[in-house]
């Protein structure tokens, strides 16, 4: 594949929306994204922001929060397991490492590794809507947020109801679900419990998993607080997850998510202030033989307690925005031993306005790191409104992300070796694009160009190469074009809706020279495109099919997907079929997924 030539490919997807303005004037509630130091509508942020609506999951043909991120063009999940056990998350390029995952707005990065970062992705039950924030975002959320960030938001309060769910499909996978809404005069509370387990599509991929939620919101005179508690507990066979058929291990793994989370929002006339505490833990034990613990067991326990505070102020001269944050980091393994981090983060932008036509944005978040010092993270959002539906925009920031406990300490004997040298990864990225919207049709374009230096993998230097060793690479650049789009019509008289998105990837290793990489070099999408058509004909009956194509050097596949639902007063009944032609593909190279599969659902409301 060419270089992207960037003024012509510009001028081509800058020109589509031009043409397509037809339609008439949307009038929706602007939805605030919450994720944002600066609390900045939808349609005027100057950055790639994709939102996953509660109806869009709703009707998704995903089953789970790693498949329901596959069907978004840039995203990369490669799941090593089924109904999410073990999903890496990486945004345009970047890798598991490099992309923080956000409960509320809480933070729930890993220290020891980022293969447990989804390890907290949470059922699709508690979900209100999914805000991606892709490229550069360190200004914002600090290390972790190294290629972009997910931002899980949970459901607000609805009306009073107990709802009981159940699934049966493919392989014996059963689910069970149960949640409860309950509004009180001055509070109200959202409790769920879940239980799923299946005997797996192959040798070794049995799982059971388990999920607790709470959200209680209590309502003060001016300040509303909010607690949102979640636990996941999940054991699964983990057949190759980490090593090659050669090596004749019978993984097995069980790891434990939990997070407690405390915030409110104060308001003072032209002051907003949003306090929040939180706790993070993470558990995992991991065995090479499944059925002898003794010949190798792995126990990492890791915590994280942060406070901080996010305050913006409204002036005549724009919004300012400032905070702090702070956090404790620890970590406790027999394998890669005790260790400490403390992380100090503060963060000042400003957003200004100019004739409601133009905003400037630019900022800088600074972190001390106990282990690695002090880093700053600037950058600059330029917004160009060019008419009620069209805005241009370009965004340029700094990336940074220290090492995790697993890249610097490791020691697997004659196959994984840490590095204690390892300096932290470094990245500038720019990214230019068009946003488009009316009543019937959206497009948004862009754009992305990134330097990075220093990307930690695990590499081979030569053929002879015993085992392999976390080292910082050299420089590489990642370049790539991202076209999102959706269009809404009306046919028997019932509305229908079609999207569609495409990412084009492309990565410069000339400076890299090494034998073999385990995660880096010739792994990630060089295409990705998936469209979806949502219809319904008859009055409650709805249906939805979906179509996803991967192109990565080594593995190229197409997976289609259908669902049919069926929405009653107070019962619900679903059927998902799942790579519905049958295709023999990976995700993880020696990692086989399902082939054809179905699942069957229903669900009751009691007022």
């Amino acid at each position: 594949m060419h270089k992207i030539q960037l003024p012509l490919l510009f001028y081509i997807f800058l020109s589509f929306p031009l043409y397509s303005q037809v339609g008439n004037e949307e009038n929706l509630d602007e939805i605030i994204i919450t994720s944002s130091r600066i609390e900045i509508p939808f349609s005027k942020n100057s950055k790639s922001v994709q939102i996953i609506s509660s109806n869009d999951i709703k009707e998704s043909t995903a089953t789970n929060l790693s498949e329901l991120l596959q069907q978004v063009a840039g995203i990369d999940i490669v799941r090593r397991g089924t109904r999410g056990m073990q999903s890496d998350v990486s945004i345009r390029g970047g890798n598991f490492e490099q992309t923080l995952i956000l409960i509320d707005g809480f933070k729930t990065e890993n220290p020891q590794s980022g293969h447990h970062t989804a390890n907290m992705l949470l059922p699709l039950e508690n979900i209100e809507r999914i805000e991606i924030i892709k490229g550069s975002s360190a200004r914002i959320f600090g290390q972790n947020a190294f290629t972009g960030a997910i931002n899980i938001v949970t459901k607000k309060e609805q009306e009073n109801q107990v709802k009981l769910s159940s699934s049966y499909g493919s392989n014996k996978y059963t689910l069970g679900e149960i949640s409860v809404v309950k509004n009180l005069k001055n509070s109200n509370h959202f409790v769920y419990f879940s239980q799923s387990a299946s005997d797996g599509y192959r040798e070794n991929s049995d799982f059971k998993n388990t999920n607790y939620f709470l959200k209680s919101s209590i309502n003060t005179k001016n300040n509303p607080i909010t607690l949102v508690a979640s636990f996941a507990d999940r054991k699964f066979g983990a057949q190759y997850f980490y090593t090659s058929p050669a090596s004749n291990f019978t993984e097995y793994e069980e790891t434990q998510s939990s997070l407690v989370g405390i915030s409110t929002r104060i308001l003072k006339h032209n002051f907003t202030l949003k306090p929040k505490i939180y706790w993070k833990r993470g558990q995992d034990l991991f065995q090479l033989k499944r059925d002898d613990p003794s010949f190798s067991r792995n126990f990492n326990i890791s915590n994280k307690i942060g406070v901080a505070l996010n305050t913006s102020y409204k002036s005549s001269i724009g919004i300012t925005g400032l905070g702090v944050d702070f956090a404790k980091v620890s970590l406790s393994s027999n394998n890669l031993g005790d260790q400490n981090r403390t992380i100090f983060s503060t963060f000042i932008e400003h957003r200004f306005n100019v004739n409601n036509k133009i905003d400037i944005t630019p900022g800088v978040s600074a972190s001390l790191f106990s282990d690695f010092g002090f880093q700053a993270f600037p950058g600059l959002d330029l917004g160009i409104k060019m008419t009620d539906k069209t805005r241009l925009f370009w965004n340029v920031g700094s990336s940074y992300r220290v090492p995790t406990y697993t890249e610097l300490y490791i020691n697997i004997p004659n196959f994984l070796s840490g590095n204690t040298n390892l300096k932290p990864e470094k990245a500038i990225s720019q990214e230019i694009g068009v946003k488009f919207k009316n009543n019937k049709f959206s497009v948004h374009s862009s754009l992305f160009y990134r330097v990075s230096r220093d990307l930690i993998d695990y590499v081979k230097e030569t053929s002879t190469s015993p085992f392999y060793e976390a080292q910082n690479l050299r420089k590489i650049v990642t370049q790539g074009l991202e076209v999102n789009s959706d269009y809404s019509f009306e046919l028997f008289n019932k509305p229908q809706k079609a999207s569609f998105s495409y990412t084009f990837l492309d990565d410069d290793y000339a400076d890299v020279s090494v034998f073999k990489s385990r995660y880096l070099i010739n792994s990630s999408i060089k295409h990705h495109f998936t469209t979806s058509l949502k219809t319904s004909f008859v009055k409650n009956l709805h249906q939805t099919i979906s179509y996803r194509f991967v192109d990565k050097p080594l593995n190229t596949y197409h997976i289609v997907d259908a669902k049919i639902m069926l929405n009653l007063k107070n019962m619900s009944f679903y059927t998902v079929f799942n790579n519905i032609f049958d295709v023999d593909y990976q995700e993880k190279i020696f990692i086989p997924m399902p082939k054809r599969n179905m699942e069957f659902g229903l669900s009751y409301k009691f007022h």
